[in-house]
């Protein structure tokens, strides 16, 4: 069975290890010094509440629906080796303790390996180094371990983050936010001064959830979340971004929100406010993407019954458009009604260049209404099927 889902895994294995010494956290060389003497066994609560995450996905891992890539030793490998289950293993033996610059070169690696997610465990500081690491723009989930767990990007605990996890492999609605990322001076707080700092926000995935007044009896009304989507995209335009609109229902309501006339079955192009191209062929796209010095992006909708992305009514959007916008600026919007009809299957992409499709494959924030997204997997059309 092919990979639905690539997990990056690291441990901080200090995380905790403050809170049983009664130092208010796990930060600082005082800690370091501590364990050093303590021996691995104490270092044993970071690596046990990330086994007891990735427990309810034993199955699946083994399947091979989810597969781990890991830090070596006490980073993430032995998590896996105390569940018997496959990884591919990253890093090299560390001289000594594991520092933030472990976590933030884990972090990093892991993610230019091509997970889909990274997945770590520790509490606030390692939630921090994360964050310097990644940025604002890679979804992440934390398994909480650590002292202090002010910031929101943690599971509620660990079973509930392999929870999370197994219906994100399985095509379950998920949903994904910004949540922040806090953390306490540690060396206050050991003198009874709390002060929290704000260092930013990071992509977390969560339950999904329909918005409420988008219901009519019980079931979505597509023409309330269609103007849900189109708002809150009108929003958040960018000045300055050049978007290319595709074809589709979900999109005219954008194209309405704006107050700018559409081409339902075709791509129009929109640069601060104004419809720049109506019903634009490839060439067309291609000029105004070469002729444009900012950034821009591609909106698309569902298309069909089989839920493809790219390849089925939006030719339009070609693979040297989409190079040239790049997959990093593609904004999906769909009804969570048309994500629940494929029945757990990923979005298809059927490009006409294989390359690209295996490039495009991934998870992906799906807009699903105002303020609410999804995070959903997206395949090449071909591996779906076979």
């Amino acid at each position: 069975m092919s990979c639905r889902l690539h997990i990056g895994l690291v441990v901080n294995p200090l995380a905790g290890l403050g809170g049983t010494l009664a130092l208010k956290g796990s930060d600082g060389e005082q800690v370091r010094e501590m364990a050093e003497s303590m021996g691995e066994e104490a270092l044993e609560r970071a690596v046990d509440r990330a086994r007891r995450a990735l427990e309810p996905l034993k199955g699946v891992i083994r399947s091979g629906v989810v597969r781990v890539s890991c830090w070596k030793g006490l980073m993430g490998e032995s998590v896996l080796q105390a569940l018997e289950l496959p990884c591919k293993v990253y890093g090299e033996d560390s001289v000594g303790l594991s520092a933030a610059d472990d976590t933030r070169a884990a972090a990093s690696e892991l993610v230019r390996q091509g997970v889909d997610l990274l997945v770590f465990a520790g509490g606030d500081g390692t939630a921090r180094d994360v964050f310097d690491a990644l940025g604002s723009d890679f979804p992440v989930l934390g398994i909480p371990a650590g002292v202090k767990m002010h910031s929101g990007v943690f599971a509620v605990s660990p079973e509930a983050a392999g929870e999370l996890l197994l219906q994100l492999a399985q095509g379950g609605l998920v949903g994904i936010t910004d949540r922040e990322v806090r953390d306490i001076d540690e060396e206050a707080f050991r003198h009874d001064q709390v002060r929290s700092r704000y260092y930013g926000e990071m992509q977390v995935p969560g339950e999904g959830r329909f918005l409420q007044h988008t219901k009519v009896g019980g079931r979505e009304s597509s023409e309330l979340v269609a103007a849900e989507i189109a708002s809150w995209i009108a929003e958040t335009m960018e000045p300055g971004r050049l978007y290319l609109v595709g074809p589709g229902s979900t999109t005219a309501a954008i194209m309405e929100e704006l107050g700018l006339p559409n081409t339902l079955l075709g791509v129009d192009t929109v640069l601060d406010g104004q419809r720049l191209a109506a019903d634009a062929d490839e060439a067309t796209l291609l000029g105004q993407l070469r002729d444009h010095a900012g950034p821009a992006s591609i909106v698309v909708t569902v298309i069909g019954g089989q839920g493809h992305l790219f390849g089925r009514g939006n030719q339009q959007f070609s693979p040297a458009v989409i190079r040239a916008v790049g997959q990093a600026n593609l904004l999906i919007v769909a009804a969570k009604s048309k994500i629940t009809g494929l029945e757990g299957r990923p979005l298809l992409v059927d490009t006409n260049d294989a390359q690209l499709d295996r490039e495009l494959t991934g998870y992906y924030p799906v807009i699903t209404g105002y303020e609410d997204r999804i995070l959903y997997r997206v395949e090449a059309s071909g591996a779906s099927e076979s």
